[in-house]
């Protein structure tokens, strides 16, 4: 009867573990779920998603504009490039 008892409070105590780590993490298991749904859903395509969000909108450059001592390599001319050799 010990035996019993012992593995009812263990199988207890697992499960009120689960549920508290399903609680406390609710945010991000949902993220990751998700995720996962969509890389095993063989008919999704990120192309065709309307919405963009936050988070996965390009960002601005941090440089907007050059400074005028550093030259916009994509300007040179291209014949120039290895006359200097």
């Amino acid at each position: 009867m010990a035996a019993i008892t012992t593995a009812v409070i263990a199988l207890a105590g697992i499960i009120l573990g689960w549920i508290t780590i399903e609680m406390a993490c609710k945010p991000c298991l949902e993220k990751g779920r998700e995720a996962i749904d969509r890389s095993l859903n063989p008919d999704y395509d990120p192309d065709d998603e309307d919405v963009v969000d936050a988070s996965s909108a390009p960002r601005a450059p941090l440089l907007t504009n050059r400074p005028p001592d550093i030259p916009d390599p994509s300007a040179a001319d291209p014949s120039t490039a290895l006359k200097s050799v």
